[in-house]
Formats: C-alpha cells, sequence, structure tokens
C-alpha cells in the first residue's frame, strides 16, 4: 500500500494515542507530523505500519512528556488537558474505554503516572495493543512492560473516575443545568449540584479566572447564577460533547471562542466542573473571543450611571 494512504488511515489512532499520553492537541499534532517525517524518510519497510507508526508516535510523545513536565511544574494555577471536542478514532468495539480514558478526570489523573506508565496504559488499556507491541514501541522487555502494566492499572484504578453508565441520563442532567445556567436559575443549579460539587479553572498565566476551586453546592451555585448574570447577552453558552463528556463552549456574540466547560456527573447529580479559559490552550477551537475586550463589557454594566 501507498505510504500516504497507509498514515492517512491510521493517522486518527496515532493522534489518539498521543492525545492521551499528553493531553495537549498542538502537541499531540506535532508528535503526528513528526511522525509521518520519520516514515517518509525511512528506507526500511515495517511488517506492521500500523505497529510501527505507533511504536514512533509512542516513543516521540514519551520525550515529549518528560520535557513538558518541567513546564507544568511552574504552571501558573490549576493545569488541565487541552480540550477535545472531537476524538478522531472511533472503534465502536471499544467505545466505552475510549470515552472514560479521554475524559478530563481520566488524563490529570494519569498525570500522575511515569511517562513510561502511561504510555503502556494507554496502549494496553485504552487500545488492547499486545505487550511484544507495546515493548517495541516503548524500549523495554515484555516482562518490565507486564509490571508497568500491572503498576499504572493499580494507579489508575485507585483514583478512576466512575461516570454514569446511561449516557442519555448524563446528556439530559447536562441539558437542565446549561439551561439553569443561562436562566441564572440559583434553585435550579443547586438541585443538580452534588453536595460536594467542586469547580475548577484553568486560566495559565493570563490572570484569567478563579486560582482556587469554589467547593459545596450552594456557593458553586451562587457563583454560576452572578456569573451567568454578568455574561447575559454578551456570551452565548453552546453545550457540547467535550472530552466525550457532557459540557459546553462559550463564545462571543461573533462565534469566537472565550472558554469550555467540562462536566463530571455522577449518580444524578455534577460532582465537578471544569472550565478552560486559558487562551493557549483553545486556539485549535478556531478564532479566539478578546476575553479582556469582554471583561471590560462586564465592567461597564456594572458602573452606576450618573
Amino acid at each position: 500500500m501507498n505510504r500516504t494512504k497507509e498514515f492517512t488511515e491510521l493517522r486518527p489512532l496515532l493522534f489518539a494515542i498521543a492525545y492521551r499520553i499528553l493531553g495537549s492537541v498542538s502537541e499531540a499534532e506535532d508528535a503526528v507530523q513528526e511522525t509521518w517525517l520519520r516514515y517518509e524518510s525511512s528506507t526500511a519497510e515495517p511488517t506492521s505500519a500500523r505497529s510501527f507508526l505507533s511504536a514512533v508516535v509512542t516513543r516521540i510523545s514519551i520525550d515529549v512528556l518528560r520535557s513538558a513536565r518541567v513546564r507544568r511544574e511552574t504552571y501558573v494555577g490549576p493545569w488541565f488537558p487541552e480540550p477535545l471536542l472531537t476524538d478522531p478514532y472511533q472503534d465502536p468495539a471499544r467505545s466505552a474505554e475510549l470515552a472514560d480514558s479521554v475524559s478530563m478526570a481520566a488524563l490529570l489523573l494519569l498525570e500522575r503516572l511515569s511517562p513510561l506508565e502511561r504510555a503502556v496504559f494507554v496502549l494496553r488499556e485504552v487500545f488492547g495493543f499486545g505487550f511484544p507491541e507495546i515493548a517495541a514501541a516503548v524500549g523495554r522487555s515484555e516482562s518490565a512492560c507486564r509490571q508497568l502494566a500491572v503498576r499504572s492499572r493499580r494507579h489508575m484504578e485507585k483514583g478512576r473516575p466512575r461516570f454514569a453508565a446511561d449516557r442519555r441520563e448524563r446528556e439530559e442532567l447536562a441539558a437542565r443545568f446549561f439551561d439553569a445556567f443561562r436562566e441564572g436559575d440559583l434553585d435550579g443549579l443547586t438541585e443538580l449540584l452534588a453536595a460536594d460539587v467542586h469547580t475548577v479553572t484553568d486560566g495559565g498565566d493570563k490572570g484569567l479566572g478563579l486560582l482556587r476551586p469554589v467547593v459545596g453546592a450552594k456557593n458553586v451555585a451562587r457563583l454560576l447564577a452572578a456569573t451567568a448574570e454578568m455574561l447575559r447577552g454578551i456570551v452565548l453558552v453552546e453545550p457540547r460533547e467535550v472530552n466525550g463528556q457532557p459540557g459546553a463552549v462559550l463564545q462571543d456574540q461573533h462565534g469566537k471562542v472565550l472558554a469550555i466547560l467540562a462536566l463530571d456527573v455522577l449518580d444524578g447529580r455534577i460532582q465537578t466542573i471544569r472550565s478552560v479559559i486559558n487562551p493557549d490552550k483553545l486556539e485549535h477551537l478556531g478564532p479566539l473571543a478578546n476575553a479582556q475586550a469582554l471583561r471590560e463589557e462586564v465592567q461597564a454594566r456594572r458602573r452606576p450611571r450618573t
């Protein structure tokens, strides 16, 4: 088969692997591009293009992750993965694993693993690779990879997010939540939130959002209702699936992206609300709103008229 055609067909899988290892859309795209350059320039003819390319993108992603972790240690405020609205890789046989593994909660849990553990977990538990392929990808023996798999699985199971099994139930609850949010309905919001719900914002060093979580149904509901009141007529809320879970895109009146909200739902209540406001993490979603201009517009609205 033509190499370009082979690579094009496998590209969704390669991106899906790289994104789960890196938690970054831009870094995953760069890793996939570097994989293509290496494949294109290689004179060897691999027995399996899928195994070869998966191994290359995994090794590149491990190297990128090692350097990225140094930067994340100095990140201002909470760090979240770059939001993903559409996962290009689809496999009906593993749809549940794919959706759960790309969630914000799961990706944050993966941050606790070493780069090697993370890569082995992604290849084995998410994509079902055999240990001979994994060993070739990470440069370790099959025995060592089995140990890494056991260790990573143990770490993940300790804090593994448990989402409601019924997808439709999640979507209906999210729809009610965003309706209440748009209306600034304090009681409606409170009813949908878990008692220990917390909302956390990734605004990076841009001076946007909250540096500390807000915890508790009443506190979070009040914050959301007040935010909705400030943004009414300025910001549009478009419900979307975010990282395989219910969420929304916040846009200005010209359709430019301001922020992403992602919800964790469990037992019929919203457990966590994560917002990504850092524009550096939203660039891949399209034109960005001017957050500072919107803030000034909100402040102007709140000034008493003379």
